[in-house]
């Protein structure tokens, strides 16, 4: 459940009409702003934002151009443009050790497994997945920009599709090996 609040920005997005896409935009940068707003006020720190704070600064930005220039050729774009800045936040969050499913996994862990080595390891190969599979949306989203819808969404819902249930398996897996040790 904590995926589907972290990336309810992205689905608020992608459920909107093409033809409304400045007002999806905006719609997904209130989202994410809420999305801040309410984990900091639950107490969870900037460093475990890093998806919600991400998602924020790219629909901003994408709700400046899709105001300023509604019939821009990178419309097209879009998808691709969004698996891909979800793909440089899972980097940018590797490169700096915070990996962005810290965030989520802490909503869902108590706090003393939140210091524990593999509890960080976990995250990182799950950040990973994740990041990998956004990259590969990216690059065939971008090469599906002008084909029909259909493998479009096929090629979204993938891209979160697998690494949730990656996820889901690798969870429970790492929670067998650790109540078996």
């Amino acid at each position: 459940m904590a995926y589907l609040i972290a990336f309810a920005p992205w689905i608020a997005f992608a459920v909107v009409p093409g033809s409304a896409w400045s007002w999806a935009a905006l719609i997904a940068l209130a989202v994410s702003v809420a999305g801040v707003l309410r984990q900091a006020r639950a107490g969870l720190p900037l460093d475990a934002q890093v998806i919600a704070i991400g998602s924020a600064v790219y629909f901003a930005a994408l709700t400046v151009l899709a105001f300023a220039d509604p019939r821009t050729a990178l419309h097209a774009y879009t998808p691709a443009l969004a698996s891909g800045a979800l793909g440089l936040i899972g980097i940018g969050s590797l490169a700096l050790r915070e990996p962005f499913t810290l965030g989520i996994a802490k909503q869902e862990m108590p706090r003393e497994a939140w210091d524990h080595p593999e509890f960080l390891r976990v995250n990182v190969v799950i950040t990973a997945v994740w990041t990998a599979s956004f990259a590969v949306g990216a690059v065939a989203l971008a090469f599906l920009a002008h084909s029909p819808a259909a493998p479009r969404v096929t090629v979204q819902v993938a891209a979160f599709a697998v690494p949730m249930v990656f996820t889901g398996r690798y969870v429970a897996a790492a929670r067998a090996r650790a109540a078996a040790a």
